[in-house]
């Protein structure tokens, strides 16, 4: 597997969403370095979220995806620059030496970049060390793409760790125990983040990994411990299920040959009452018009 899944929202959106990850978790940044790269990370005993705005007194702007600085008591013992990057763009190997000499000028302290990609081919690319031209002055990205994400199975660290299990999922999700243990990472987010990483994670997976955590999810496999994660998942099986409903009545009167009016369509499609869908479903046997369904 190559890539965070199978990518099927709009390409901004991709980018947000992981870029998400690292501002809802300050930590994941030097957990990555340490964890993934085995870099060295200084004692520190608070992170906060630097400004991206790396722009310098050329009029050219420069703006990171995410920045964010290692503290310890008031002194910046080290700072982070996270780059999400999708696709190979030479002007990213222009800017990001910028990146790392403006902030380092402006924090005056040791300044890592760090990116991070969805598709393996891309973080290979994005790996090849920058050639500034002053002997020795050589600029080589760190680089996190599918096969240096850290496989995530423990459910304990996975609670703990809810953004890496993300990236876990969404790069090995075709394991059965990273699945399991992303379970257990949705447990433990607020209930905002709660259908911003289901849904993410669960439109990326591979075909045989989406069956296994459809599976998963079915009701009296995986038992939900949260209010949020049981009305969640229980309204999107529903909303699923009704769906389902309304595709079945108007494949049943196109069987027929029963014209459908938008009006109607709209109707049935918008409805997610299961009780009356199977009503309209035994009507659609027997009406000669789709309006005679609603009488």
């Amino acid at each position: 597997m190559d890539t965070f899944g199978n990518f099927l929202l709009m390409p901004s959106h991709q980018h947000e969403v992981l870029i998400e990850l690292f501002r809802n978790n300050l930590a994941l940044a030097p957990e990555l370095l340490h964890e993934a790269l085995g870099i060295e990370v200084p004692d520190h005993n608070r992170v906060f979220l630097e400004s991206c705005d790396l722009t310098d007194v050329n009029p050219t702007e420069y703006r990171a995806d995410v920045t964010v600085a290692l503290r310890r008591q008031k002194e910046v013992e080290m700072a982070i620059i996270v780059e999400v990057q999708r696709s190979p763009a030479k002007k990213k190997r222009l800017t990001w030496p910028v990146y790392v000499a403006t902030l380092r000028a402006r924090l005056g302290c040791p300044v890592i970049l760090m990116v991070v990609s969805p598709k393996q081919k891309v973080a290979d690319w994005c790996a090849v060390p920058i050639e500034l031209g002053h002997p020795g002055f050589v600029l080589e990205p760190l680089v996190i793409g599918p096969a240096q994400v850290p496989v995530v199975t423990d459910p304990v660290k996975a609670r703990g760790q809810p953004e890496l299990s993300v990236l876990s999922a969404l790069a090995h999700g075709d394991s059965p125990e990273v699945l399991d243990a992303f379970g257990h990472a949705l447990e433990s987010v607020d209930s905002d983040k709660f259908p911003f990483y289901y849904d993410y994670v669960s439109g990326q997976l591979s075909d045989a990994a989406r069956e296994y955590w459809e599976k998963l999810m079915a009701a009296g496999t995986y038992e939900w411990q949260t209010d949020i994660a049981r009305k969640y998942v229980s309204e999107g099986k529903a909303e699923g299920k009704a769906e389902g409903e309304a595709n079945a009545v108007l494949l049943f009167l196109a069987a027929r040959g029963i014209p459908v009016p938008d009006e109607a369509r709209e109707r049935i499609t918008a409805c997610t009452d299961l009780g009356q869908l199977e009503v309209w479903i035994r009507r659609a046997a027997t009406v000669d018009t789709a309006d005679e369904l609603f009488d």
